[in-house]
C-alpha cells in the first residue's frame, strides 16, 4: 500500500540532481531560508511553492510528495509495471482549517485557515475539481480511534452524503452546533452519531430540527514522521 505525505521530498532531488540550494533558489526565485525549511520539513510549502519546484525540477506536483510503503514480505520481485497508462491524476491543494466553516468557499475557506493558526498549510488532494473543499485539521483525540490527533480530513461539499457516510454537519435549533458525525437517515428522523460511537446517538426530527449537511468525509490524510 502506498500513501502520500504532504512532506515534499525536495533533499532527494537535489540530490539526483546535484544541485545546491543556492542553485535551487537561482531557479525558482525563493529564499535559500525558505527552500531550507521546506527541504527539512520544518516549514510548510503553499500552491505557488509547489507550482515552482515542480518547474525547477521538471516533474509533476504529485512527484514533489513523498510516499511511504506499508511494509509487507509478500512480494512478487518479477512484477512488471506497464510502459504506458491513460490514467491521468490531477492533483489540488487544499487549505488546511482549524474549524469547519459555515459556507466553504475559496475565500471563506482560506480565512477560516487564517483565522484559526493554519496560514500558508495547505495538503495535497487527487482527482477532484470541487474548489469549495477544505482540509479539517483534528486538533485533538476525540474522535479516537476513528481519526486522531493530526489526522486532516478532506471535506467535499460538492459530493453527496449518503446514509452510513462520515460529513461536516450543523445541527440544533437554538445555538447550531457544526461537527464530524456519521449521518443516518430514516423515513422519520435524521440520526447523528460520533463517528466512534461512544457518544449516544442524536435524533433530529425530520422537517423540525435544524439540520444541514456542510461537506461529506472523503479522504483522511495522515501525517508521516
Amino acid at each position: 500500500m502506498i500513501s502520500i505525505s504532504t512532506q515534499l521530498r525536495v533533499k532527494e532531488l537535489l540530490r539526483e540532481k546535484g544541485w545546491t540550494t543556492k542553485i535551487l533558489s537561482e531557479k525558482t526565485g525563493m529564499s535559500e531560508s525558505y527552500l531550507t525549511h521546506i527541504k527539512n520539513g520544518t516549514r510548510r510549502w503553499n500552491e505557488d511553492s509547489l507550482r515552482k519546484l515542480s518547474q525547477a525540477f521538471e516533474i509533476s506536483p504529485i512527484d514533489l510528495f513523498a510516499e511511504h510503503r506499508q511494509r509487507t514480505d509478500d512480494i512478487d520481485k518479477n512484477v512488471s509495471m506497464p510502459e504506458q497508462s491513460d490514467l491521468e491524476l490531477q492533483v489540488k491543494v487544499v487549505p488546511v482549517v482549524g474549524e469547519v466553516p459555515s459556507n466553504p468557499s475559496p475565500y471563506n475557506n482560506q480565512l477560516a485557515q487564517v483565522t484559526t493558526g493554519y496560514k500558508d498549510v495547505f495538503v495535497p488532494v487527487f482527482n477532484s475539481a470541487d474548489n469549495a473543499m477544505f482540509a479539517l485539521c483534528v486538533e485533538n483525540n476525540a474522535m479516537a480511534p476513528t481519526f486522531v490527533k493530526g489526522d486532516y480530513l478532506i471535506v467535499s461539499p460538492e459530493v453527496w452524503t449518503r446514509s452510513g457516510d462520515i460529513a461536516a454537519v450543523e445541527f440544533g435549533n437554538d445555538t447550531p452546533t457544526k461537527a464530524i458525525m456519521q449521518v443516518t437517515y430514516t423515513e422519520d428522523f435524521i440520526v447523528l452519531e460520533s463517528v466512534n460511537h461512544k457518544q449516544p446517538p442524536i435524533a433530529l426530527v425530520r422537517g423540525k430540527d435544524h439540520f444541514r449537511i456542510i461537506g461529506r468525509v472523503i479522504q483522511r490524510s495522515q501525517k508521516f514522521a
